[in-house]
């Protein structure tokens, strides 16, 4: 089970690392499907998700592709909404919710594959970043706190639509789902008992993933082929939350 855990663990991570999301969405079903008690499959996934996205922060660092002026108001407005999100979705049948997110993932997968925006600069003014990161963030933060999803899924087409190359957008992206990774997972945690060797097999096939996939990102793939990448990252999440819907 746990070589299984960990073969899967590195192919789904390699995957969306490129796209700089986190895997977390795709883990949990597959622990699930393993014999991993509920809690423990979603604190070990967040948990995962933390380890993913901090190697694939690094390469994406190095490559000087995280765009900073737009990552800090993000997260930080990510970080503030969040919570607000999670209380409403206490007072709120989420069935409705989700279906709407759907349509949201597959309206983002269609545009990037079809839409073609002005590229914007990447250094511009400090007015024009807040006005782009502060938006993004807070509805990140504030729907990923409503469905209990990576805010990656909608910082990234957020960011492509608005003319930001792929690979600076997934790199950007990369910060606040780490963050919010780390949160969920300390959420959970209280309640879950995470298997020491589980935890370990699967957390150095995540950091191999993610640096495979974070290379793979920023010096194998041409913007195209990474929105197409990521397009396809937007469809898997769309047809799973429907799948559980139906």
């Amino acid at each position: 089970m746990i070589a299984a855990a960990a073969v899967l663990t590195f192919l789904l991570t390699t995957v969306m690392a490129m796209a700089g999301v986190g895997a977390a969405f795709v883990l949990i079903p597959v622990f699930l499907a393993l014999g991993v008690e509920l809690h423990t499959a979603m604190a070990t996934a967040l948990l995962l998700n933390a380890v993913a996205m901090t190697v694939a922060s690094v390469t994406f660092v190095r490559k000087r592709l995280v765009v900073w002026p737009l990552v800090l108001p993000m997260l930080a407005l990510a970080v503030l909404t969040s919570p607000l999100g999670v209380r409403l979705a206490q007072q709120m049948e989420r069935k409705p919710l989700l279906w709407l997110f759907v349509g949201f993932l597959l309206f983002a997968s269609l545009m990037m594959l079809w839409y073609r925006p002005r590229p914007r600069p990447v250094q511009g003014s400090t007015a024009a970043a807040l006005a782009l990161g502060l938006p993004v963030g807070a509805v990140a933060g504030f729907v990923g706190g409503l469905l209990g999803v990576g805010g990656g899924n909608i910082i990234v087409p957020a960011l492509v639509a608005s003319g930001l190359e792929p690979k600076r957008a997934a790199a950007s992206a990369s910060f606040v789902v780490l963050f919010a990774s780390l949160a969920g997972f300390l959420a959970h945690a209280t309640v879950a008992h995470i298997g020491t060797t589980l935890l370990a097999t699967t957390a150095v096939a995540s950091a191999a993933g993610a640096a495979l996939g974070a290379w793979l990102a920023s010096e194998r793939l041409r913007a195209e082929h990474l929105k197409k990448i990521i397009a396809l990252v937007l469809l898997a999440v769309a047809a799973k939350t429907a799948w559980d819907l139906l």
